[in-house]
């Protein structure tokens, strides 16, 4: 559903609106306690020559073309509306120019297609959760991933079948993804955005991290390294984990760790197998990895004793 609101619910706003206040300024005055600003406001004796409805329609149409389409507003209004229990004597008794029913049933059809819109947002939401949760179950054991890694370096897929490297490299992402999940570590897929593509990202420890996996016969060099941490610097707080099955050059990872800062943390297809093999969890491996970059400046560690990898 839309960030705003049905035309069934907005015209209904317009008619409580109009039902409920008579004078304009009382219109006006209206509009400000609800947030509008004086982007959407006129000064009030612009509003002179104006019917109700037009002004009513202007403002409305104003909050709209807003950059965030006016939600915060609208829905301040929808919420004020639906309680509103004040009925001005002077107009609704007095000179009778409004009529209580006509307000009253007007806020009570607001009060119902809320309710409706309310259980649709319920729905959704509830339905959004259960592909959430079914994406990110996962039924693989701890012996099927070493498996399915040890296969990939066999050039064949879990069921044995013989791969090509394009099909090796899709596979190796679809292991990483299933080793997370296994880990209860919250995954997303590969996306686009401009100009780049990202392996994919997790949320780790309440932060989140751009993944790039390789699967190269050589080793990881500058280059790759250096595209990687331009798009880690582009992003707020940015950090990332790059994965070489094959590792990396060394002057490759001396030449990262001189950078201004260290957002990134290697790992290889050794540090996996470890473990897939129950040496360590991935969880485990993270952590020591993480905690080596920040507190050592180390990029590239062994997880069991943290000693820096150079070859």
């Amino acid at each position: 559903m839309g960030t705003t609101f049905p035309k069934d619910i907005m015209d209904c706003m317009k008619e409580c609106i109009l039902s409920i206040f008579w004078a304009k300024k009382d219109i006006i005055e209206f509009f400000e306690k609800v947030g509008c600003t004086s982007r959407e406001l006129l000064p009030k004796n612009v509003y002179d020559g104006m019917s109700r409805n037009i002004i009513v329609d202007e403002i409305f149409k104003k909050l709209e073309l807003r950059t965030d389409k006016g939600i915060g507003q609208f829905r301040c209004m929808v919420k004020v509306l639906t309680e509103w229990n004040y009925f001005n004597p002077y107009y609704f008794e007095d000179i009778k120019k409004l009529d209580k029913n006509t307000a009253q049933k007007n806020i009570t059809h607001l009060k119902q297609l809320q309710e409706i819109r309310d259980y649709k947002i319920k729905q959704e939401r509830q339905k959004r959760d259960e592909r959430e949760r079914k994406s990110q179950e996962i039924k693989t054991t701890i012996n099927d991933l070493n498996n399915i890694f040890l296969n990939l370096f066999n050039g064949k897929d879990e069921t044995n079948k013989p791969i090509n490297l394009q099909q090796r490299g899709y596979l190796f992402e679809d292991f990483l993804r299933k080793l997370c999940l296994f880990e209860k570590i919250k995954v997303t897929e590969p996306f686009k955005i401009t100009g780049e593509q990202i392996d994919g990202a997790i949320k780790y420890d309440g932060e989140h991290y751009i993944i790039e996996a390789k699967w190269n016969d050589k080793l990881s060099a500058s280059n790759d390294l250096y595209q990687f941490a331009q798009k880690i610097e582009g992003k707020m707080y940015g950090r990332g984990i790059f994965i070489s099955v094959n590792g990396f050059s060394a002057d490759s990872v001396k030449a990262l760790q001189m950078g201004k800062a260290l957002r990134t943390v290697l790992i290889d297809g050794g540090d996996i197998v470890l473990a897939t093999e129950g040496m360590y969890t991935f969880t485990e491996m993270l952590d020591k990895k993480i905690n080596a970059a920040q507190t050592m400046g180390r990029i590239y560690v062994e997880p069991l004793n943290l000693k820096e990898k150079f070859y």
